[in-house]
């Protein structure tokens, strides 16, 4: 088996779930409990250390870092108030955006936007674009993922429609990276991710960008956003805010985002996910996707 998908597999049969963190200790306040799902970073256990203790003393108690592989884990997890807040995709934010508010919204590159992106295989030159996927085996990332799979389900709601079985074979892949190297790998003719992980991930693994092209860009969205329930009480919520808007004015802070490949985080508004909402809306009304 060739080293490259060997290492996806390797990858995807390793995800646990985890915690960071450890219980307060008995008469201590509760700690501040924030939902992740899988980043970017090679060094993740690291890099959520240093941000735990950073955050730990802008508050001045415990911080836990609650992980989860997949979307949907994070989102029942938050709407069953055991989460303080999380950091999810737009499409789980719109699909129960009665129930959420916005804490912050990151700002990548000057703007707090980013991009589906539809990757192909470098051998598979006859894909220039998503509407030449017909007969090809497509990855998405996460079914409660925007760029990942409700954009290109958007985009292909008129050929889904007429012909259910327009893929010869999809599968999900439970995260933005995976989906790039099974593409990488040849595992998928192509799938769909978010530029903001392909951009980064080019960075510092370029050998991917050898073996996968970008043959589509979508609109602009909102960037995933922090979230906290609508029941989160009020001091938390507005503390939450303060230290991630000023997280930037801290020189330990900007590290952080840096390490990110963020600027800062900015209070952001709920019309910036109505590109995100309008797809939703129409994939429900056709009966091509379930509410996240």
């Amino acid at each position: 088996m060739p080293a490259s998908r060997r290492q996806f597999l390797i990858r995807t049969a390793g995800l646990l779930l985890a915690t960071t963190g450890a219980r307060a200790a008995p008469g201590n306040p509760a700690p501040i409990r924030i939902g992740l799902t899988p980043v970017i970073l090679d060094d993740q256990s690291r890099f959520l250390r240093r941000w735990r203790d950073w955050l730990e003393r802008q508050f001045t108690r415990e911080v836990q870092f609650v992980q989860r592989p997949r979307y949907r884990d994070i989102t029942e997890l938050l709407l069953r108030h055991e989460l303080d807040a999380a950091w999810v995709c737009g499409y789980p934010y719109i699909a129960h955006a009665e129930q959420l508010r916005l804490l912050a919204v990151p700002v990548y590159r000057g703007e707090p936007r980013y991009h589906s992106l539809i990757i192909r295989t470098q051998q598979h030159k006859s894909i220039k674009n998503i509407d030449d996927l017909a007969g090809t085996s497509f990855a998405f990332s996460d079914p409660d993922s925007n760029s990942g799979y409700l954009y290109p389900m958007y985009r292909l709601r008129e050929a889904l429609t007429r012909q259910p079985d327009f893929f010869r074979r999809t599968f999900f892949t439970w995260g933005h990276r995976n989906t790039i190297e099974a593409v990488a790998a040849g595992l998928a003719d192509a799938g769909a991710v978010d530029s903001y992980v392909w951009e980064t991930l080019q960075r510092r693994h370029p050998e991917y960008a050898e073996q996968a092209v970008v043959v589509e860009r979508s609109p602009a969205f909102g960037f995933p956003p922090l979230v906290t329930h609508v029941d989160t009480p009020p001091p938390i919520h507005q503390r939450l805010a303060e230290v991630l808007l000023s997280m930037h004015e801290d020189s330990e802070g900007r590290a952080l985002l840096e390490q990110l490949a963020l600027d800062r985080f900015e209070a952001g508004q709920p019309d910036q996910y109505a590109g995100i909402h309008r797809m939703l809306k129409e994939l429900r009304q056709r009966g091509l996707v379930t509410a996240a």
